[in-house]
């Protein structure tokens, strides 16, 4: 089921597959534009076919929130306790701090850091409901500043309303899909306008968030998720398990081993097929692991550390500490025997909304510094003025711009 397959032969593995969006953009395009210009009656329109919406309200009613905290367990709220205390702490180790310099030819420099106004968090309620993103998306912007704080979820479960009761936030609104993303990204009747909308969905929500960025602010652009996992000796129960804990999220999950290893490799395809056999989860990680996942032989540690950077891997599980300083790029780096992605997933405190499809070559994960402004502040003296002043003049003039070089002199002649 597993594949082991040397190098030379994986190159559907190793070479970054293009996120397709263009026929869900068809899909979605009509629904921004109904949703822009006709709010609210659009918006219920598409939430009663998509949704199943009953009703004219996309507000959760007080029952609803009642009956919620009724029926989740004390060991529950005691988890996202823990969860929620670990992800605040590394939020604000990620948080831009204000800085100044005064430099002694007059500059004084500095940037101030402003929160957003508001944000939007889209968590899925679909086959897995995942109050553990409600934490992941909420948390960073509490811990930035943000004021208003909004959750669209097609479904939520009562995991996410007594997870969103406990963070403080009630404006979740039961809408899901790209109606969502309009709602959030123009603002309705009943659906404040945000300035970023953060989490990740399905295809659409995907294509949604790209049509839209610009209007909006987003994180990325999501695509399936996945894990590469580097090591040469490691106990194969525990490689397998992480490649399976990634394949039952989608069928269209990947997971890859690289490895110089024909022994580790052989060991973890048997241990993969063996843990199948009883996973719950099975139907949907079978898919994943037969059709997007596979080990790779690799002639050196050193070549499949140059095969991870190709990817830029959404998650990067990686055994010797030592290959460290030549990742260049991934979403989240677990780092040992001990750290396995679940980790990541829940309680350990970095976020798990991470980039996918490659685009971690040019960004990590989602962070408490994406809910914050940082403005450059600058004050000059006479003196330093004068000290810049010939760049600035011959700079200008060379641009043709006179106004900007008189604007200079000016404060200069007098």
């Amino acid at each position: 089921m597993l594949r082991v397959l040397p190098l030379d032969e994986a190159r559907n593995f190793v070479t970054r597959k293009a996120v397709r969006l263009a026929e869900a953009e068809k899909t979605v395009a009509p629904i921004l534009d109904a949703v822009e210009e006709r709010g609210d009656e659009a918006l219920i329109e598409y939430a009663r076919k998509f949704d199943h919406l009953e009703g004219n309200s996309f507000s959760i009613p007080p029952s609803e929130w009642e009956a919620a905290e009724a029926r989740v367990s004390s060991e529950f709220i005691e988890a996202i306790e823990t969860a929620s205390s670990n992800i605040r702490e590394y939020a604000a180790l990620q948080l831009p701090k204000e800085t100044w310099v005064r430099f002694p030819d007059g500059r004084r420099l500095g940037y101030i850091v402003r929160p957003l106004e508001s944000m939007g968090a889209y968590i899925p309620a679909g086959r897995y409901p995942l109050p553990s993103t409600l934490l992941m998306t909420i948390i960073p912007a509490q811990v930035a500043g943000v004021r208003s704080l909004c959750v669209a979820s097609p479904h939520p479960s009562a995991e996410i309303l007594a997870t969103a009761k406990f963070l403080g936030v009630r404006n979740v609104f039961r809408i899901g899909g790209a109606q969502a993303i309009a709602a959030l990204a123009f603002g309705t009747a009943s659906i404040p306008k945000v300035d970023r909308i953060v989490g990740p969905g399905n295809i659409y929500v995907a294509a949604a968030k790209k049509l839209l960025a610009g209007e909006v602010g987003i994180d990325f652009i999501a695509g399936p998720t996945e894990i590469v996992i580097i090591a040469e000796d490691a106990d194969p129960r525990c490689v397998a398990a992480d490649m399976l804990a990634q394949a039952e999220h989608d069928v269209e999950a990947s997971a890859i081993l690289l490895t110089p290893s024909r022994t580790l490799a052989e060991c973890v395809a048997a241990e993969v097929a063996r843990q199948l056999e009883t996973l719950p989860t099975a139907s949907v990680a079978c898919e994943a692991i037969r059709n997007h996942s596979a080990v790779i032989l690799c002639p050196s540690m050193e070549a499949a550390v140059e095969v991870s950077n190709r990817l830029a891997p959404e998650h990067l599980a990686l055994y010797d500490e030592a290959l460290l300083p030549k990742i260049q790029h991934a979403g989240s780096v677990f780092l040992g025997a001990s750290s396995p992605e679940a980790a990541g997933d829940y309680a350990s405190g970095p976020n798990h909304v991470l980039p996918t499809s490659g685009a971690a070559r040019i960004r990590g994960g989602l962070s408490s510094a994406d809910f914050v402004k940082v403005i450059s502040v600058q004050e000059l003296t006479r003196a330093g003025l004068q000290q810049i002043a010939p760049a600035i003049t011959t700079l200008a003039r060379a641009e043709g711009l006179e106004a900007h070089a008189r604007s200079v002199e000016v404060r200069l002649a007098e």
